[in-house]
């Protein structure tokens, strides 16, 4: 949808100057009064408020969606949201109001991505429509009246400080008199399309108490609520007009127990206002708040009170994008559960509109982030929409090259460092794992010309068919023995070039189909010339390099024996240690478990030491890590595809290539020493696909449940094969040896 849909709409704010060297601004407060006579008759809001806006009626706030719009290349695409407001309209006289926040539109602090420099950069704005039955009763124009409120500042990746003795008592009702506030202006549009956001909003979805207090230095409060998570406090308190409320919001304790930002805050330059908010009472009995146009990456905060105030409740809000869990995975392994638990938990907190890498010190869209967890997002939500809508960006981003940024949106940072075909890929296998897990090809057809145009550029960028550019085996233990970046990049180019002819193919377009397949054909015999040492050597054999050939589909059959013997003596000569960083992270696992080391895979997943996942849970983390140490961020996602590693192979679901969005399924369990049990359930497109098996005394006994309208085939441990219809479906057997 575009522009014509608001065509009576203006563009509107507050008149500021646009100079990037401008101060900050109160968050704006838009007002207009209106005569509803339309009982019965539907009533419909499209707005737009960038950065961010919170749209009220007759004094309620409209739905419960937060963070609204997400975030967007603004001078290319700009997203609106449509509102049934029906059951909020009144006979006769109406108010409309409508708050605006930076958000992403207006980042005003420096910091290392620039995006305080960004060409859209301006001070928020508001489109907005009011339809009856889709004609236009009341638009957005310089009629509308606006003034400052008690949010007097917010920042991204600052925090909020709201002066509840500046609030507007009435703004919302009619009655109210707003003659001495001034019109609003009508102002440039953010310069891009206009399109109705159909992805799940971001909500608070859960509200946490927290678990320990303690006093720490200078009187302050410090909170620990258990758990890592995105979002933001809740407090309710008493006291007198002007006492404060400062919260600091951080993951780590220093060894006084204060609040420890430093290892979140390095990128950011300003920062004295780092995921910090400021509450100042109005003094009028019990006042209950929580921000608006922010939101942080923590699990403790630090309160400190200036005056009498005193603190009733502390809660915190967990915020995410808002869509359904469809996926369910538990084992009689208490450390399996936790490592799934966690990564879930990374998961949410790194998708708050975008697929991010950190609720805290980014909130970018790191790419390579992205496509290393999709399948564990596909499998446990219903997160398709999200991530095709934010694969709309790409094409914006994307240079006439072919170049793409690491980051996505970029405002012009990331293009010649931070990317490369392991992360750049996402534009390419995201669109595909929709495909597998949904049936759904749109995403495919959408943005073949800009995968076309990137895998060009890759072949510009090679030499004999190898690419050298980008970042490789990111977060490695041990910067000395990290496979070649030209590897895993030329791995990524292979299997670009192959899903661009597989889809050229689906499209109809054959000559596209020939040429792609050719040089997948030609990067594959390069890859093989130059990183092949023989007797089952890839580069210097390091995990990930020979787990890249063989995930990545490079190796030659004749030697593929030989490249797995060198894996299972590598990661057996390491203790079952990862010796790996992202990338590895899912190739070693998948490769192992591909090539019938299921249980070898496992028990380097589960072993306890460093470095390793569950090395983690045992210094208390409950979300995944950034590093093995831990010395940076302690919520990532990017060693995230543990998750669907459990759902692939212990439980065995598994998407058929052939008959993709689980039309037919393939089911391949897979019993490991030190589990009994496994239980996992997954909606498909079709419906629900449950798989449970138990394994008492080496008498394995399996339930599978498929949809109406699939088959599946049931790969049992005893080597036997099993075609299944619709229906619940047991087996006995006896597992193959580990």
């Amino acid at each position: 949808m575009n522009s014509i849909n608001f065509c009576r709409g203006k563009w509107i704010g507050r008149g500021c100057l646009s100079d990037w060297r401008r101060k900050v601004i109160p968050a704006p407060c838009f007002r207009k009064t209106f005569i509803w006579n339309n009982p019965g008759v539907k009533a419909e809001v499209w707005i737009c408020g960038l950065g961010y806006y919170e749209l009220y009626l007759n004094g309620r706030k409209v739905g419960d969606r937060v963070l609204d719009p997400v975030v967007s290349q603004y001078d290319k695409r700009v997203r609106y949201v449509v509102y049934d407001v029906t059951e909020y309209m009144l006979e006769g006289e109406n108010i409309i109001g409508v708050i605006l926040g930076n958000g992403w539109y207006n980042c005003h602090t420096p910091e290392v991505w620039h995006f305080d420099k960004a060409s859209w950069r301006d001070y928020p704005k508001l489109l907005l429509e009011l339809k009856a039955d889709n004609r236009s009763m009341l638009s957005s124009d310089e009629s509308w009246k606006v003034t400052s409120g008690p949010i007097v500042f917010d920042g991204l990746r600052n925090g909020e400080t709201y002066d509840a003795r500046r609030e507007l008592d009435g703004w919302l009702t009619p009655g109210y008199d707003d003659s001495s506030w001034p019109r609003a202006v009508r102002v440039a549009p953010p310069g891009g399309i206009l399109e109705e956001q159909t992805m799940p909003p971001c909500k608070v979805m859960q509200t946490l108490a927290a678990v320990n207090h303690w006093t720490v230095s200078n009187g302050a409060a410090v909170y620990d609520f258990g758990q890592n998570l995105a979002g933001w406090l809740r407090l309710t308190v008493t006291g007198e007009a002007g006492d404060e409320i400062t919260i600091r919001y951080g993951e780590r304790l220093d060894s006084n127990h204060h609040i420890d930002q430093k290892h979140i805050s390095q990128f950011i330059y300003d920062q004295g206002n780092f995921q910090t908010d400021r509450y100042i009472l109005k003094g009028q009995g019990v006042e209950i708040w929580e921000p608006s146009f922010t939101y942080h990456g923590f699990q403790y905060v630090q309160i400190n009170v200036t005056g009498e105030a005193q603190l009733k409740t502390i809660e915190a809000r967990v915020v995410h994008t808002a869509f359904e869990q469809i996926g369910k995975f538990s084992s009689s392994d208490a450390v399996v559960n936790s490592l799934q638990k966690c990564t879930i938990w990374s998961y949410r907190s790194n998708f708050v509109g975008i697929p991010a890498d950190c609720p805290h010190r980014e909130k970018n869209g790191w790419t390579g982030d992205a496509q290393l967890a999709a399948e564990t997002g596909l499998f446990n939500f219903n997160a398709a929409s999200s991530y095709s809508q934010w694969l709309d960006n790409f094409p914006d981003v994307q240079r006439p090259s072919g170049q793409l940024p690491g980051i996505v949106p970029s405002c012009g940072w990331g293009y010649n460092w931070g990317s490369g075909p392991a992360w750049d890929s996402v534009l390419i296998l995201i669109p595909w794992y929709i495909y597998l897990y949904t049936g759904d090809r749109t995403t495919i057809e959408k943005h073949y010309g800009t995968m076309k145009k990137y895998v060009d550029y890759c072949t510009y960028m090679a030499d004999d068919n190898i690419v050298s550019f980008g970042l490789g085996d990111w977060s490695h233990v041990d910067s000395e023995r990290i496979a070649p970046p030209a590897l895993t990049s030329t791995g990524y180019y292979y299997t670009d070039s192959l899903l661009l002819a597989r889809f050229a193919e689906m499209t109809g377009r054959k000559a596209d189909q020939q040429q792609y397949a050719r040089l997948a054909a030609k990067i594959k015999a390069a890859f093989n010339r130059h990183f092949y040492r023989g007797d089952g050597i890839y580069a210097r054999g390091e995990q990930t390099a020979l787990a890249c050939a063989l995930y990545q589909g490079l190796t030659e059959d004749s030697e593929k024996a030989a490249v797995v013997q060198k894996l299972v003596d590598a990661v057996k000569t390491n203790g079952n240690k990862p010796d790996f960083g992202i990338l590895g992270a899912k190739y070693v696992p998948r490769a192992l478990a591909e090539n019938g080391q299921v249980e070898l895979a496992y028990q380097m997943i589960i072993q306890p030491e460093f470095p390793g996942w569950v090395n983690w849970l045992r210094q208390g983390a409950t979300t995944l890590w950034e590093d093995w140490a831990g010395n940076f961020s302690r919520n990532h996602i990017m060693f995230g595809d543990v998750s669907a590693w459990m759902y692939h192979y212990l439980a065995g679901i598994r998407p058929d290539p052939e008959n993709p969005g689980f039309r037919h399924i393939s089911i391949h369990p897979h019993p490991v020493s030190g589990i009994k049990w496994v239980k996992a359930e997954y909606d498909s497109p079709y419906g629900k696909i449950a798989v449970a098996w138990e394994n008492h005394h080496d008498d394995l006994k399996l339930e599978v449940q498929i949809p109406d309208k699939t088959t599946a085939t049931v790969n049992l441990p005893d080597g036997t094969a099993k075609k299944i219809e619709p229906g619940s479906h047991r087996f006995n057997t006896r597992p193959c040896p580990v």
